[in-house]
């Protein structure tokens, strides 16, 4: 592990929040690109620039259903003084061999269908009689209902201009520009920009496969009877939920008991399917607290200085931390604190970056802004520790919901925001600015 140096001050320095950072940043790696259909390249980031090899669209189109005519043809057409236009068949959408319009003559064209060689506008049907001799419609009607409608003669009752209603080839994008830069992330849209221009896969680095787990015999899963002195385990659920936002697929793995070797042998059976593990509980320094206890002694044996790492960080919530590698692999893991918001506080402040660094990306941090502090009183922050509380973000204004405490659960799912206290601030006053952590 590359941060090996730095873990050498012993277990009672205080890491500051940007050092803890720096240490996980400097040792996780993005993934090795690989080639994917595109549905399963879906949240993945390109590696490589994608050139448009055909123009879109392919080909002149019509924007409209209407009838594709020569501009001299029309010109002068009104509802009293309508143009009469031959009728000489249909051009559909995907008709291998287009129709000819020659003078006095147009074809009825559907929307997406190549403008037809002779042709230079299409008029819109609400613009004509539809072939049926009773004024203007409103549409037309399918074609087993109305074979007539591709013969006989048409009634134009307004002019067009040249290329009225006509899509022109390469309006989108022309063969040979570039269509997505490396470091895009493929949603829905880059995926049908992909298939328009013939693209069936693509390179891309994979998306993180991300194993959370929880400790604490005290925990029961959702929907299970609570005894005494239990609670419900809800930190698994949150952090799972939050890495599969952050882009990364993710498993949760059921509440392990206060026991060491099952820990770590729950642990060793899920590597096999990750590329970053993420602990919550049993980091601090009590009696019962068990990855520390199971995880302090792991070293990988071949690389000096690796294994997991617990320290003391200069923040609230979240003091206690635990970062390292494990298994011959070397999978990348977070030890976070087991209150709620402590580890929901931890993952958006060093996870969250990870997987995004896993991920390629180049910009891995929520983005932050400064707000006006809007409360009924002072903010109070413990000296030399960064306080992150939460809020709620509106308007350049940012108001604390809840206290301060990490287990404040209820106050945490009101929150889209973190108010940042710096370590040398220990009172902010309603009406300071102040930064602000985006968590929408």
């Amino acid at each position: 592990m590359s941060t090996a140096a730095t873990r050498t001050a012993g277990p009672d320095r205080l890491w500051t929040v940007d050092e803890h950072l720096e240490d996980i940043l400097a040792t996780v790696r993005p993934l090795e690109p690989i080639e994917l259909q595109l549905l399963d390249a879906q949240g993945c980031v390109l590696v490589e620039d994608i050139t448009v090899p055909v123009s879109l669209p392919p080909f002149d189109n019509s924007s409209m259903d209407g009838y594709a005519v020569r501009v001299t043809d029309v010109a002068g057409a009104s509802e009293e003084f309508p143009a009469v236009l031959t009728v000489i068949g249909d051009v559909a959408a995907g008709q291998a061999e287009p129709l000819h319009v020659g003078p006095g003559e147009t074809a009825r064209i559907m929307t997406g269908a190549p403008l037809p060689p002779g042709a230079e506008a299409v008029v819109p049907v609400e613009w004509t009689d539809g072939g049926l001799g009773d004024g203007p419609v409103t549409g037309m009607r399918a074609r087993s209902q109305a074979p007539e409608g591709a013969g006989g003669h048409v009634h134009v009752y307004r002019s067009a201009e040249a290329r009225a209603h006509v899509r022109a080839k390469g309006s989108d994008v022309k063969a040979g520009d570039r269509a997505l830069d490396a470091g895009t992330v493929l949603g829905p849209p880059q995926i049908a920009l992909l298939a328009a221009i013939g693209r069936g896969t693509v390179r891309v680095r994979p998306r993180p496969r991300v194993v959370v787990m929880s400790t604490g015999s005290e925990l029961v899963q959702p929907d299970e009877q609570l005894g005494d002195g239990q609670i419900y385990d809800s930190n698994s659920f949150a952090l799972t939920a939050a890495a599969r936002d952050a882009g990364a697929i993710a498993y949760r793995v059921g509440a392990v008991a206060d026991d060491a070797e099952t820990l770590r042998s729950t642990i060793d059976d899920q590597l096999v399917r990750a590329d970053l593990m993420v602990t919550t509980g049993g980091v601090s320094v009590g009696a019962y607290d068990v990855v520390k206890e199971a995880l302090s002694s792991v070293a990988d044996e071949d690389e000096e200085g690796a294994g997991i790492d617990f320290r003391k960080l200069a923040m609230q919530p979240g003091k206690p931390q635990g970062f390292g590698s494990i298994g011959p692999d070397h999978i990348p893991l977070l030890a976070l604190p087991g209150n709620p918001v402590s580890s929901y506080v931890s993952f958006e402040l060093f996870v969250r970056p990870a997987i995004r660094a896993l991920m390629g990306l180049d910009d891995v941090h929520r983005p932050t802004t400064r707000a006006t502090l809007t409360t009924d009183k002072a903010l109070t922050s413990p000296k030399g520790r960064r306080q992150f509380l939460r809020g709620t973000y509106a308007d350049g204004e940012v108001t604390p919901v809840g206290g301060a405490g990490s287990h404040l659960v209820a106050a945490l799912a009101l929150a889209d925001a973190l108010i940042v206290v710096p370590e040398d601030v220990e009172s902010v006053e309603p009406g300071t600015e102040v930064e602000v952590v985006l968590l929408g």
